[in-house]
């Protein structure tokens, strides 16, 4: 099902996208961690790389690829995932318990939302 609508609220960093039946927001940190990218996915069943530290990911551009899917690129230098538009669909429908399961993830594997980088600031 392709999106009616694709806005980018940078703000409340979400993606909303427009269907027929309503309108879904899809945090930028979801869209990251849930990448299908073969980075994120890894290359075969059972070998994705848990993602972490993405709370504040932004959101830097989307470009279309083709009439099927939308390439997004995140401020962490991400860029290689393709979200088509059934996958889109999927995350929209299923977003709640593939939160959880994140959710699940990392608190398994004793990592956190936020990134645990030092920030340093000039003087």
């Amino acid at each position: 099902m392709i999106p009616t609508s694709i806005k980018v609220h940078k703000t409340s960093r979400t993606l909303v996208l427009g269907y027929e039946d309503g309108q879904y927001e899809l945090s930028f940190e979801l869209l990251r961690v849930y990448s299908p990218s073969a980075e994120v996915r890894g290359h075969g069943t059972g070998n994705g790389v848990l993602q972490y530290g993405k709370k504040d990911v932004g959101l830097l551009r989307i470009e279309p690829a083709g009439n099927y899917a939308l390439k997004l690129v995140f401020d962490d230098g991400h860029d290689s995932g393709l979200y088509d538009w059934n996958y889109l669909r999927h995350l929209c429908l299923n977003q709640q318990s593939l939160w959880q399961e994140y959710l699940q993830q990392l608190e398994a594997a004793g990592k956190e939302r936020s990134s645990n980088e030092i920030q340093f600031k000039a003087l």
